[in-house]
């Protein structure tokens, strides 16, 4: 017979010491973050290197490890850093690094069973509840993010609202085709969910919004009632809390009335915005939001856990349970030993295998505790009405929008120019911010406009920051404006 192998190193003391050094290296990349660019482009000799072979034989983990310094490293997406505005794309913390570190040290399928990782998840699940007030009552789900929480809670809504047994026969035995309703603002995740849940895309109905970029109630009103009277199915209301645009909240409170006098199924898409909650100053936002009947949101946003962590929470445990239960022998729910257990989440959600996303959350809880959080969102608050006071205070910039949260959009705009000429200047100056690795804001499309989008869910970001940005906005500006303009 061969020899058995075994993956744990030959040599305990050196995998030890290279594990320390990984540590330190990662603490020294995190304690000097702001010494570096933003971002940088990847260089092309990484990118040689990161299309090399299959490994057949291994080189050994100090090898690996000065590839990863020479060719990953250095070449990161930047959220780290106090500069970086992209999207809405959180920061990390270095405990969370550590926490997560320690999850795949003990590597447990959170799937089910009588496990301490499986306790973790139900407190943590039970600590977010009541930092949203949302029912205690509810169930939740960890999942990857505000994309699959989207989709956990739409799944619920259309099995709970077919008016047939969706998990047994299909979502073509519904007897009316059934439709969903969400403003122009919302996140492309619910138009995916919708094809992905069978409904098409054409089942959803972009509801137009206000000035205030928020959904026009009395046009919703309109298109449920053209719907129910064409012989649809309407169930399901999407409501935003915290646009991904502009940080807009739709009237949540009118929501909750709407659908509860049509009958319908409130989900709340709260992917940050929900997180204003943990503000004393900012939660009257978030009013109405404990009336929806599915609530989604990130952890990894506004609250700068590691990626990925978001959570789904449903007021109804029941209805949550029978869209994804699945029953099998090798399943079994025993009443003693490992497979007895508080819950099982595999019947929660689409995932039989889950990795241990709860400890970070609940040790970074523990480590700050939820009113340090609290004053981090109302920080980057101030710093997206910080910068909104330096534009509005130049003429050679314009505000598009307004910023009621933590996102500003504004542009490089001096009286007199072509609106298309603007477009190209400010188009010029975010790739220039990005290449130089000065900032990273990212960009957006208002009122036919390119503007440029500063979301802050960065607990680094200092408002010396925000002015080094304008600053450099307006010396990019000028330079480009001084250009003759490109050929079309």
């Amino acid at each position: 017979m061969s020899p058995e192998e075994s993956l744990d190193p030959e040599n305990w003391n050196e995998m030890r010491r290279l594990g320390h050094r990984m540590v330190d290296d990662a603490m020294d990349y995190l304690e000097r973050v702001r010494e570096r660019p933003v971002w940088q482009p990847v260089g092309d000799a990484a990118k040689a290197a990161l299309r090399a072979p299959l490994p057949v034989k291994g080189q050994g983990p100090a090898a690996v490890y000065e590839d990863f310094l020479r060719d990953v490293f250095p070449n990161g997406m930047g959220n780290i850093h106090p500069r970086f505005w992209g999207w809405v794309i959180g920061t990390g913390t270095p405990f969370g690094a550590l926490a997560d570190m320690l999850a795949s040290t003990m590597n447990p399928n959170i799937g089910g069973g009588d496990q301490g990782p499986n306790y973790v998840e139900l407190q943590t699940l039970s600590w977010l509840r009541e930092m949203l007030g949302y029912p205690a009552d509810s169930s939740g789900l960890l999942v990857s993010g505000g994309s699959m929480a989207n989709f956990v809670g739409l799944a619920v809504a259309r099995n709970a609202e077919a008016q047939t047994d969706v998990a047994q026969e299909g979502i073509a035995s519904a007897p009316r085709r059934m439709t969903l309703y969400a403003s122009t603002e919302t996140h492309n995740s619910v138009r995916k969910a919708a094809s992905l849940l069978g409904l098409g895309r054409a089942a959803l109905r972009e509801i137009p919004v206000n000035d205030a970029f928020r959904i026009d109630l009395e046009a919703l009103r309109r298109s449920i009632a053209e719907d129910r009277k064409a012989g649809l199915h309407p169930f399901c209301v999407v409501g935003n809390a915290g646009t991904v645009n502009t940080g807009a909240f739709d009237a949540l409170p009118e929501l909750a009335d709407l659908c509860e006098s049509e009958n319908l199924w409130l989900h709340v898409d709260g992917a940050f915005g929900a997180l204003a909650a943990l503000s004393p100053r900012l939660k009257p936002l978030v009013r109405g939001m404990d009336r929806a009947d599915s609530l989604a949101f990130d952890l990894h946003k506004w609250m700068y856990m590691p990626y990925d962590v978001g959570c789904a929470l449903v007021r109804w445990p029941e209805k949550h349970r029978a869209t994804f239960v699945s029953p099998a022998d090798y399943l079994a729910h025993l009443t003693r030993g490992l497979p007895a257990g508080p819950i099982w989440f595999s019947e929660y959600g689409v995932q039989l295998s889950r990795g241990f996303r709860a400890l970070k959350v609940w040790m970074s809880l523990k480590e700050h505790g939820v009113a340090k959080f609290g004053r981090l969102v109302e920080q980057n608050c101030d710093q997206a009405a910080y910068l909104q006071s330096l534009v509005e205070a130049d003429p050679e910039l314009e505000l598009l929008a307004p910023v009621p949260l933590n996102i500003a959009c504004f542009r490089f705009a001096p009286p007199g120019m072509d609106p298309a000429r603007l477009d190209e200047i400010n188009e010029e100056i975010l790739i220039g911010l990005q290449e130089s690795g000065t900032a990273v804001p990212s960009s957006t499309i208002l009122g036919g406009r390119f503007a440029l989008r500063v979301c802050i869910c960065n607990h680094r970001t200092r408002r010396e920051d925000l002015d080094l940005l304008v600053r450099e906005v307006l010396q990019r500006g000028r330079a480009l404006a001084a250009e003759p303009a490109r050929r079309s």
